[in-house]
Parts: C-alpha cells; sequence; structure tokens
C-alpha cells in the first residue's frame, strides 16, 4: 500500500528537497512509500510502513516514519 508523504503545509515530500528538521538544515535523500524491490529501502518500510530519510550537518541521516511540524519545505530540489 502507497503512502503519500507531506509536509505540515501539504505540499508533497520528494527526494532532494532542501529541508529545515527541529532548525537544522538538511535534505531529504530519499523517500519510502511502497516496496521497491531495493532491500535496503524495502527494510524500512516493512519495519516502519515508510517514511523519508534526511541528511543535515547537525546529527547526520535520520530516518522519520512519523513526523509533525518540525519538518519545514525551504525549497525543491534544483529550484
Amino acid at each position: 500500500m502507497s503512502k503519500t508523504w507531506v509536509y505540515p503545509s501539504g505540499e508533497e515530500v520528494r527526494a532532494g528537497d532542501r529541508i529545515r528538521y527541529r532548525g537544522e538544515e538538511g535534505v531529504v535523500d530519499f523517500v519510502v512509500s511502497d516496496l521497491s524491490g531495493d532491500s535496503d529501502r524495502d527494510w524500512y518500510m516493512d519495519e516502519y510502513g515508510g517514511g523519508i530519510m534526511i541528511m543535515a550537518a547537525g546529527f547526520g541521516s535520520v530516518f522519520i516514519s512519523d513526523f509533525d511540524e518540525k519538518l519545514e519545505l525551504v525549497a525543491r530540489a534544483g529550484a
């Protein structure tokens, strides 16, 4: 079952988006919304039901499967 991950503003989360999470600037590395055949990413689907992997200088890589208003879109990838 596919799930669309969205920011509190209602926009869809996409790989490459520049974000702010808990005050730290970062980027969305990848989004897991369904099984893909990639065993590494499918593990996140099996364990958490999907989510997003972000990378930020302040805390490194973090997988978020249940997020709130702490995640903000700063700019779309390529914008």
